[in-house]
């Protein structure tokens, strides 16, 4: 009797299990719609503002864009042509070293004092408050006003900066108008306009740090720079390797300081690649869509390989 009963047991038991499961996937179902429905929002904004610029970019350089064929609709495709034109022109290696110097310079020197006050700060003495809202002015400055308060400072004749050196027996500097100072002068201004940037981020990531490591350091008899060495340095990684990823960025695409102060002269002594694509787009009165798109896309690969790599390193971390 037991055989005989046994099946119809199975064939409930199946039957109990199916039904449970269905009723679990209907339930499942309206979370599913709800999340579907908070990421709509994003997957449209990426498209919209991300993937389609993009697309747009790429079709750009790979076709012979003029004010006629936007018009017309009829550009020639032209391959690579464009990036080859761009690569063996004698711009480009001026540019490319010109954004090297430039970018590396000032996220090294925007790192490095961005930390210091930061550091100084996290001390939170009387004015601390004070002194952390003013250095964080220049940041919020239009960066037109910020640059043509730049160029004025660093006036051949009547700037400010001149004038002071003048009054100590130095002669006149020509910053803006000569080759050997101008792109020393942009990255000076691109540096005062980062580094509250990087005092905001990095004084973010000291309040995450224990007081305790500290105080025990202390009690081990570390001195303050062993104390920033060994504890504050680790533990800030993360958050550096963050506010350096994107100062990269950042920095790769400047293009109005240039722009305002040296119009990437004299002689493109400090043409960086986003400057010679917003010239050869903009710039001359003349426009080049085409190159001026190629030059943008090569700047976004090396954002992306930045990028690639700080996910790397992560990983690395991670797993270590």
């Amino acid at each position: 009797m037991l055989t005989r009963t046994r099946p119809h047991a199975v064939a409930a038991f199946d039957d109990s299990t199916a039904s449970r499961a269905a009723g679990s996937a209907e339930r499942r179902r309206p979370r599913q719609w709800t999340a579907f429905a908070f990421l709509a929002p994003l997957v449209v904004y990426l498209a919209v503002f991300y993937a389609y610029p993009l697309y747009r970019n790429i079709d750009l350089s790979v076709h012979d864009y003029t004010p006629r064929a936007f018009v017309q609709g009829n550009p020639e495709f032209t391959g690579l042509d464009n990036y080859l034109d761009i690569v063996s022109d004698d711009t480009f290696l001026a540019a490319l070293r010109n954004t090297a110097l430039f970018t590396l310079g000032s996220i090294a020197v925007q790192y490095a004092l961005g930390l210091a006050l930061a550091v100084f700060f996290h001390r939170n003495f009387r004015l601390s408050a004070v002194l952390r809202a003013m250095f964080l002015v220049p940041w919020l400055l239009p960066l037109i006003v910020s640059a043509s308060t730049w160029s004025w400072m660093l006036n051949s004749d009547n700037g400010i900066v001149n004038t002071v050196l003048q009054a100590f027996g130095i002669g006149q500097i020509n910053w803006l108008t000569s080759p050997d100072t101008s792109l020393l002068s942009v990255t000076v201004a691109n540096i005062w306009l980062g580094i509250p940037f990087n005092l905001v981020i990095l004084y973010a990531g000291l309040q995450n740090i224990p007081a305790d490591l500290y105080e025990a350091a202390g009690l081990d008899g570390a001195n303050s720079w062993q104390r920033f060495w060994r504890i504050t340095f680790p533990l800030l990684r993360p958050v550096s390797a963050i506010t350096l990823l994107l100062g990269l960025i950042y920095t790769l695409k400047v293009v109005d300081i240039i722009w305002i102060m040296t119009k990437g002269g004299p002689a493109d002594a400090s043409t960086t690649l986003a400057s010679w694509s917003y010239r050869e787009a903009f710039g001359t009165g003349q426009p080049d869509f085409s190159p001026a798109a190629a030059v943008g896309n090569l700047l976004i690969l090396i954002a992306f390989t930045a990028g690639l790599a700080y996910v790397r390193l992560q990983r690395r971390e991670e797993q270590a």
